[in-house]
C-alpha cells in the first residue's frame, strides 16, 4: 500500500510504503507547541518507507532536540514529519497523508496531556521503555 501526502502549499510532496509501524498520539509541549494544537497524531514508520517525492529543495528541517529533527515547507510553513534518529523511525503526521486509515493504538506522553480523552486506548506517562521511556501506564 501507498500513500501521498503533502505541505500546506502543495509545494513538498511525500510518500509512504507499506504499513505504519504504530499509530498513535503525543501529547508532549513539544509536539502540542510545534502543531498548534492539543495533541497530535502520529504515524511512525521505518525510514525506507518515507520518500520526498517533490520539491525536496523546499523542505527545512528543525531540531530542538537530538531526538527529532521536525520537516517542514519552507515555503508554507506547512509541517510533514519528523525524524527520530535515535529510534530509526520518521513521524509523518496523519492528518498529512489523507489516505491513510488512521488507527491509534497508543497515547505518549500523556502524563502533559491538556486534552484528556477517554478512548480506551493505553496511556503512557512517556514513552515505551524501548524508546527510552518508562513505559508506565497510567489511568485515563
Amino acid at each position: 500500500m501507498t500513500h501521498q501526502g503533502r505541505c500546506f502549499c502543495g509545494a513538498v510532496e511525500i510518500e509512504v510504503t507499506g504499513s505504519p509501524a504504530a499509530m498513535g498520539y503525543c501529547h508532549c509541549s513539544s509536539c502540542r507547541s510545534w502543531s498548534a494544537g492539543p495533541v497530535n497524531a502520529f504515524s511512525l514508520w521505518a525510514p525506507e518507507a518515507v520518500r520526498v517525492t517533490a520539491g525536496a529543495e523546499h523542505l527545512a528541517t528543525f531540531s530542538k532536540t537530538p531526538f527529532s529533527e521536525r520537516q517542514y515547507c519552507a515555503k508554507c510553513g506547512g509541517h510533514l514529519m519528523t525524524r527520530h534518529p535515535t529510534i530509526g523511525l520518521v513521524d509523518v503526521y496523519a492528518a498529512t497523508i489523507p489516505t491513510l486509515a488512521f488507527t491509534p493504538g497508543v497515547h505518549v506522553n500523556y502524563a502533559e496531556t491538556v486534552l484528556p480523552m477517554r478512548d480506551g486506548l493505553p496511556k503512557l506517562k512517556d514513552f515505551p521503555a524501548e524508546f527510552g521511556g518508562s513505559g508506565e501506564v497510567i489511568a485515563e
